[in-house]
């Protein structure tokens, strides 16, 4: 092998958030318009505006969303088996929601009745709004410790219920996640429209801007004084094959901080995430949209990358048996397994990334309410 175990377990970790973060602005930005469509679209030609923005990109962007999942489960077995078995329920609430998003976009149009049309608009909203608003309440509920434990044969046990899944601070991190989608999505429904549309996303940019990093920063206080936060007081062999339960952890207050003492040029992630934010508040107010949406990426990388680095090298700590937390080190697939998964990144996703801006280069420029009328019989 070209690295070594312990190499090759955190260039997954690494891997792994880069597919979130690719999910979060790939896929995030057209859930954020479908959640911002029955309130920036005041009738029926605006909505079909407003969805064939993203109507060219929305399906292929679903190659991130299925990436994840799929790298989730080949690199941490362990992890996927766990968690979604823990959040069964709020796991089937996004498959639902998801559902609305293929029968919305292809059929929302088919019938020229507004009661029809009216329905998909809010069936759209439901597959923008609710996967990032359970997304942030499952990470906001990993900061917290998920209430797991093994048994002797290492089949994992959780023992909390989807209600408690929905505790005060998980539900800051979920308000946090819908924030920022909705407001990389009002960045790019701004860029890619003109009149009143674009001024109304333009508004919704600058309040769910705004929203998102206050919601950060009241978690990130939050978190450095509240009562959470885990670390490992054993010695660990990272070269090790995967055994939760080989280690000590220990609940202490603060740790997630920890990281960023001991590494200081880890607080450039958050640091990120407000220079992000703030630059792409200021660049969609002056209008300079697409410079605006780059901003809002970056963004997105520090929200995302702060609660890893802050968690590292915990994926998926215990509140009720700290020991069995799941760790970078320990929840892992074998070293040829990873292996392999690193040699197909390397190979297809500069594919995936050159189709993308492919079709995105193909399919640039404004939709009107012209290109709509034009197109009555084969839009969205």
């Amino acid at each position: 092998m070209i690295f070594d175990y312990p190499t090759f377990k955190i260039i997954w970790w690494l891997l792994v958030g880069v597919l979130l973060v690719g999910f979060a602005i790939m896929d995030g930005h057209d859930m954020g318009v479908g959640t911002l469509l029955p309130f920036v679209g005041r009738n029926d030609e605006e909505r079909r505006v407003i969805i064939n923005t993203v109507g060219p990109h929305w399906d292929g962007n679903q190659v991130w969303f299925i990436t994840g999942g799929g790298a989730i489960f080949a690199a941490w077995p362990i992890v996927y088996a766990t968690a979604f078995s823990g959040f069964y329920w709020a796991m089937l609430a996004v498959l639902w929601a998801l559902f609305f998003r293929p029968v919305g976009f292809d059929y929302r149009s088919k019938i020229h009745n507004a009661t029809w049309r009216s329905t998909w608009d809010w069936g759209l909203f439901i597959g923008g709004a609710v996967p990032p608003l359970i997304f942030g309440v499952a990470f906001g509920n990993l900061l917290q410790g998920v209430p797991f434990h093994f048994d002797d044969t290492l089949v994992s046990h959780y023992t909390g219920s989807f209600w408690g899944l929905l505790n005060p601070f998980a539900l800051l991190a979920g308000v946090v996640s819908t924030a920022m989608i909705t407001f990389h999505g009002a960045i790019y429904l701004a860029h890619r429209t003109e009149g009143d549309i674009q001024r109304r996303a333009t508004t919704a940019a600058l309040i769910f801007g705004v929203l998102m990093l206050t919601g950060f920063s009241a978690a990130g206080l939050w978190i450095a004084n509240g009562s959470f936060g885990y670390a490992i007081t054993s010695v660990v062999d990272t070269a090790a094959l995967p055994n939760p339960l080989a280690k000590m952890v220990e609940l202490q207050p603060g740790a997630w901080l920890a990281n960023y003492t001991t590494a200081p040029l880890t607080m450039l992630v958050p640091a990120l995430a407000y220079a992000g934010g703030i630059a792409a508040l200021l660049l969609v107010w002056k209008g300079r949209t697409l410079t605006a949406f780059v901003a809002s990426s970056f963004a997105i990388v520090g929200v995302i990358g702060t609660a890893g680095v802050s968690m590292f090298p915990f994926v998926m700590p215990s509140s009720t048996v700290p020991g069995a937390s799941l760790t970078v080190w320990d929840a892992v697939s074998s070293h040829r397994t990873l292996g392999i998964m690193f040699w197909a990144t390397v190979i297809f996703m500069p594919i995936i990334v050159a189709y993308t801006s492919w079709a995105y280069s193909v399919m640039a420029g404004k939709v009107t309410a012209a290109y709509i009328r034009e197109n009555e019989h084969s839009a969205y």
